[in-house]
């Protein structure tokens, strides 16, 4: 027949669905646009063109070609864009591998810092455990010194005959000069009438 008509079956190869929605949309259709030959149905343009867009199938426009000149002037504007980004993407690497430099340098100051701190630590706990020693080995010798006084004021102590002790170095002897008057006279600071 002729290449503008086209059976049931050749038009759901071409569309990849089955023939009964083909039918389906045929019965949709006027008879005006559809022939039967030999029991066969052999669809025109204008019914495949109705069944396509009824199922939903767009007809495929022609290809613009003054685009192929323009592509060429389009594939040099498109690698000028992907450069200008490399560049730019590159020069956002190196700025962060500087920003990442700088932040390591800070870091080994601050294991500097910490390190002598942790140092500086030790030799205050090193200085606070000496100074307890001193401490106590001066609590120790305070309390022998006490030791030894209290057996020194007990060997100073002499027996009396009628069996008192008599403390020989805490007494003191008394002054020569004084009378008992001055002893009994309190002195007054004031005086009015005499």
């Amino acid at each position: 027949m002729s290449d503008n008509l086209k059976t049931i079956r050749e038009l759901a190869e071409e569309l990849g669905v089955s023939k009964k929605k083909i039918h389906y949309q045929v019965s949709k259709l006027d008879t005006d646009s559809i022939q039967r030959l030999d029991g066969t149905i052999y669809l025109g343009k204008s019914a495949i063109s109705k069944i396509k867009s009824n199922m939903g199938y767009s007809e495929v426009s022609k290809v613009d070609t003054s685009g192929i000149q323009n592509g060429r002037e389009l594939d040099s504007r498109l690698d000028t864009e992907k450069n200008a980004l490399i560049n730019e993407k590159s020069e956002q690497i190196s700025y962060l591998k500087e920003q990442l430099m700088k932040k390591d340098g800070q870091l080994s100051i601050k294991d500097e810092q910490i390190k002598s701190l942790v140092e500086i630590q030790n030799q205050t706990q090193n200085l606070l455990d000496q100074q307890q020693r001193l401490a106590l080995q001066d609590k120790k010798l305070l309390e022998e010194y006490k030791a030894e006084i209290k057996d020194l004021k007990s060997l100073t102590m002499a027996p009396n005959d009628d069996g008192e002790k008599e403390v020989t170095s805490d007494k003191q002897p008394e002054p020569e000069n004084s009378t008992p008057d001055s002893q009994l006279k309190p002195k007054k600071w004031w005086r009015f009438g005499k």
